[in-house]
């Protein structure tokens, strides 16, 4: 290829840009350089460039396609040098330019809410006016919640009186565009670090002049209303965190301080009269005005009321969640945050829509005729032919019978519940066709399909797409990884995200559009939508998901009749909707009336057996070490054992002519995780293809993935999994001869080592163990099983009295680690101010906040694996750099912990790879262990967690080999995953 770089360095950063260059290319000008080269050669280039990277550094390279087109492939350093396309601006000038003159002024006596120069008050009462309309639109029987979003709207933006906003938004430099995280100051020298910004000022107003004498509001709605006007933006990244604005004193102290000459009189003042201009708006709007914005604010503020700001009362939290002792002690908190959820999706989908209008057409179409309809259509759900393609796929010839009757008669129940549905389907039993029939009868113009994993939207968008179901529907998925829509591959458009008839996404995408300021408004789609959560059961022990689950079902459960929500699930956990499920308008959630159990139709046979085994030994004792055959399944609780099981089997497991088994987890690459996904998925689905006999696997395989076998080896666990994982279980029910289901228990069960450790840092250790008894008891009397029996064991085991306390204490331990998270607010929304042209065709890096765990990117050398102990170092990486910007990396993800060596010096991959990474790949001093992990979010700056016996080497550095390393192991079937060289070596977990 032939390829143009385009040097735009400073400093000492010229010189040794130019030293690189010139090796490579010739020189065509100062700072320009051309050449022919191959792709290894270009990756050499930017490796050798990134090496020595300074702040002063800038270089863009550029393929030359044709004559008269060239492509951006990549830059290095400032990327602020160049525009998005990596041009080299040549001339600037201050003065302004024709196209930049506007065509209306600012007037001297109005005050503005934006660079539309919306006038403030007109701005106000729109956004309030249509936040109100949208509530309505999605809750009409919550009339009191309406006008209160309308106050909340009314009254998020009073904090633009601020002199220092006013000032900014009338200078005819200021920035034309409004950003999706709304319209802020932006002067190049004003800083958010130690001045307030509106939606903070804006909250402190409300507090100063909150009603606190009249009783038109509930004091939990002023809470709501305080919540969304100080979290209609996200905070802003501040260098010393929050320090100095934590509560109402803090906000006060910081706006008169940097406005000396202000006269704080005078603001509210100003507050009051643009209030009061939205009033007579308000008078002249076609709504029930009784109990209206006049009576939520006071008239005058005292200064009494400004000094007891003093006492310290802090700012709204962004979650309110408190320990408690009891379960359904949680629910009020979860109805306080649903509401809040609600409240704010409102107010900026408001706020959103009316500051994308020029301000004359505010004026004359929205104000002056109460026109805001198209502004309600643009959010809300468009008609859609959904149903009518539901219709038709159930007409297919394989949906006849009494199977299909029985389904058709359970959608119809569904439907006839209060609000939520709960499905109780057995596995095979067709919970997929039960949910579009009840779909279809609902009359559903849009589903959004929530699953607690990728894997799991793979399955089911496969299984929509594939089967006889939807093929001329438009079905999306929509994942952190997979943007596809009607065929896998094909990559859906940015702004058709989210836009599919049915839209199957992971419970992380849906709470981005609680958590990220800029998808907020997405929230209102799916209160809108019809919301199918598949193996909703998952969410229950997982920190911070289980209570925004509980969230976003309260928040559609308060829709009523409407709330066209169903849950699915063949193990669905009574104790937790039954505790956690708060009152919603028609009342609590009582599961033994309320979930819809379908009947199993296949009559197979089950025998389950418990094992016990030496966790210590590896050997043919243990059965996940023993070989296997036939049509078998082995599911650990961890990919390790999975990994250690597959590769002492390699010989015994695989010949020359067949390979018998096949591993599956979540330690692969990218594309090594579809790739298998892939082969395990069409070998084990019904009328597979048999590639293999074997399949050994973590617990990634045990939920909606419609594959089958003949014979299961598990782990212990819970009973939620223990029975998921018997779903995969001659699923279909195909076997004349009986099943069998291992269960294999430590001999030292407890809860400090090993599988009982595993299962203590999942909270199930004490419901897992109470399970094992449990059905221990019904075995002795009862052998073999056919499926209804054990589903009715597992609702007896529920409802058992002293079993049910086990539950409720593991349930109890789970909802207080998500408290724990959620108070060190690792999910406040926070905005970082970037430059756009810094940001431009960055790939996408791992967020500060994130629910799943502390993950950063990493990179691992290549070993070839024969056995246990038996293996050889590639000088080669798992994956390559892409040579374009435009292209994703093939990367791999590792815990923080993990690289930290959870917090043993000894096994801290980090400490070492600070002290000898510059030697391996380049650099002036040793890297510092915060500067590495931060980098690390970025996928173009992995943290290596192995290096190749080549890089070692040449820095002399081949003795230095950690022995903890971990490396990306590959044996001549497939690849087996990340792994350390120590626990190739030994039975450590």
């Amino acid at each position: 290829m032939m390829v143009t770089f385009v040097s735009q360095c400073q400093k000492k950063a010229l010189a040794r840009t130019r030293r690189v260059l010139d090796a490579f290319a010739n020189r065509i000008g100062d700072n320009t350089w051309q050449t022919v080269i191959t792709e290894e050669g270009l990756i050499a280039v930017k490796t050798l460039l990134r090496k020595t990277a300074t702040k002063n550094t800038a270089v863009a390279c550029h393929w030359l396609r044709s004559r008269s087109r060239s492509e951006l492939v990549w830059i290095v350093g400032n990327r602020s040098q160049f525009n998005h396309s990596g041009i080299v601006p040549v001339n600037t000038t201050s003065k302004e330019l024709i196209m930049d003159i506007a065509t209306d002024k600012p007037l001297a006596n109005v005050l503005y809410a934006n660079t539309h120069l919306q006038p403030l008050a007109e701005h106000l009462f729109a956004v309030g006016y249509l936040a109100m309309r949208i509530h309505q639109t999605l809750f009409p029987e919550q009339s009191g919640h309406s006008k209160a979003v309308f106050i909340a709207g009314c009254l998020h933006d009073i904090g633009k009186i601020d002199p220092q906003f006013q000032r900014w938004v009338r200078d005819p430099k200021r920035k034309e565009y409004i950003p999706e995280d709304g319209q802020h100051i932006d002067v190049a020298k004003f800083s958010f670090d130690k001045y307030p910004r509106h939606n903070e000022i804006s909250v402190l107003l409300y507090e100063l002049l909150g009603n606190t004498t009249l009783n038109t509001l509930d004091p939990d709605i002023k809470r709501t209303i305080r919540h969304t006007i100080y979290w209609h933006h996200a905070k802003p990244f501040r260098k010393d965190k929050d320090k100095g604005f934590v509560t109402y004193w803090d906000i006060y102290s910081k706006f008169i301080g940097n406005n000396p000459s202000l006269d704080f009189a005078q603001v509210i003042a100003s507050v009051i009269d643009t209030l009061s201009r939205v009033l007579k708006l308000e008078e002249k709007a076609a709504f029930d005005k009784k109990a209206g914005l006049s009576e939520s604010y006071q008239k005058t503020v005292d200064e009494d009321k400004v000094q007891n700001l003093k006492n310290g009362t802090p700012l709204p939290v962004f979650k309110y969640y408190e320990n408690k002792t009891k379960l359904r002690d949680y629910q009020s908190d979860i109805a306080f945050n649903a509401l809040n959820n609600i409240f704010r999706a409102c107010v900026i989908t408001a706020d959103r829509l009316i500051s994308s209008l020029p301000a004359n057409e505010l004026m004359e179409e929205c104000i002056k005729k109460q026109s805001f309809d198209f502004l309600i259509d643009q959010c809300l759900l468009p008609n859609s032919t959904l149903s009518s393609h539901i219709e038709q796929c159930l007409k297919h010839p394989s949906f006849n019978g009494d199977r299909s009757t029985k389904q058709s008669e359970i959608a119809e129940e569904l439907t006839q519940c209060r609000d939520i549905a709960v499905l109780a389907g057995p596995a095979g039993c067709g919970k997929t066709k039960i949910a579009l029939e009840w779909a279809k009868l609902k009359n559903a113009q849009k589903i959004i399909w929530v699953c607690p994993r990728v894997q799991i939207c793979q399955g089911l968008f496969d299984e929509l797409i594939l089967e006889h179901y939807l093929p001329e529907a438009n079905i999306e998925i929509f994942t952190g990884e997979y943007k596809y829509t009607k065929k896998w591959g094909q990559q859906t458009s940015d702004n058709s995200y989210f836009r599919g008839d049915i839209v199957i996404t992971t419970m992380d995408q849906v709470l981005n559009n609680i958590i990220t300021h800029t998808k907020a408004d997405s929230l209102i789609s799916f209160l809108d939508a019809h919301v199918v959560f598949d193996e909703y059961h998952e969410y229950i022990n997982m920190p911070a998901f289980n209570l925004f689950f509980a969230e976003l079902v309260h928040g559609k459960r308060l829709k009523g009749s409407s709330a066209n929500t169903l849950l699915v699930s063949a193990t669905p956990h009574y104790c937790f909707i039954d505790n956690l499920f708060g009152e919603a308008p028609l009342g609590p959630f009582d599961s033994r009336h309320d979930v819809k159990p379908m009947e199993s139709f296949n009559t197979s046979q089950y025998q389950i057996d418990f094992v016990t085994y030496d966790e210590a030994k590896i050997d043919d004792n243990n059965p996940f070490y023993k070989p296997r055959s036939g049509n078998t399944f082995v599911i650990s609780n961890t990919a390790l054992k999975a990994q250690k099981g597959f590769i002492f089997n390699l010989k015994h497991e695989n010949d020359q002519d067949r390979e018998n088994a096949v591993l599956y987890h979540s330690k692969f690459i990218k594309s090594d995780k579809q790739k298998w996904f892939e082969a395990v998925y069409d070998s084990f689905k019904k009328g597979g293809t048999k590639s293999y006999d074997v399949l050994r696997s973590g617990p990634i395989v045990q939920a909606s993935l419609n594959i089958t076998c003949d014979e299961m080896i598990s782990d212990i666990c819970s009973a939620e999994d223990c029975l998921q994982r018997l779903g995969r279980l001659d699923r279909f029910g195909e076997n004349a001869a009986v099943n069998r289901y291992l269960i294999a228990i430590p001999t030292q069960f407890k809860g400090t080592n090993g599988v009982g450790k595993f299962l203590s840092s999942m909270n199930s250790f004490a419901s897992a163990k109470a399970w094992r008894e449990f059905l221990e008891a019904k075995l002795m009397v009862e052998k073999p099983l056919r499926l209804p029996q054990i589903y009715e064991f597992y609702r007896e085991f529920h409802f058992n009295e002293t079993t049910r306390k086990e539950i409720e204490n593991d349930l109890l331990k789970a909802i207080q680690k998500s408290v724990s998270l959620i108070s060190d607010r690792v999910i406040d929304p926070i905005r970082l101010f970037q430059n756009k042209k810094e940001t431009a065709n960055k790939r996408g890096k791992i967020s500060k906040n994130s629910l799943r765990g502390d993950n950063r990117f990493v990179q691992l050398a290549v070993c070839s694996v024969s056995g246990l102990d038996q293996y050889q170092f590639e000088n080669r990486y798992a994956y390559q750099m892409p040579i374009s910007d435009n292209e994703q990396i093939d990367n791999i993800t590792a815990k923080k912990e993990l690289i930290e060596g959870y917090g043993n010096s000894e096994k801290s991959l980090l400490a070492h790879m600070a002290k000898k990474h510059h030697q391996i790949m380049g650099g002036k001093a040793p890297f510092k262990d915060f500067m590495l992990l931060n980098e690390a979010r970025d996928p173009e700056s992995p943290i290596y967690l192995s290096y190749t016996k080549e890089d070692l080497d040449n820095a002399g550095r081949e003795t230095g080999r950690h022995p903890w390393a971990i490396y990306y192991a590959e044996c001549d079937k497939q690849p087996i995953g990340a792994i350390s060289i120590k626990q190739l070596t030994s039975n450590e977990d």
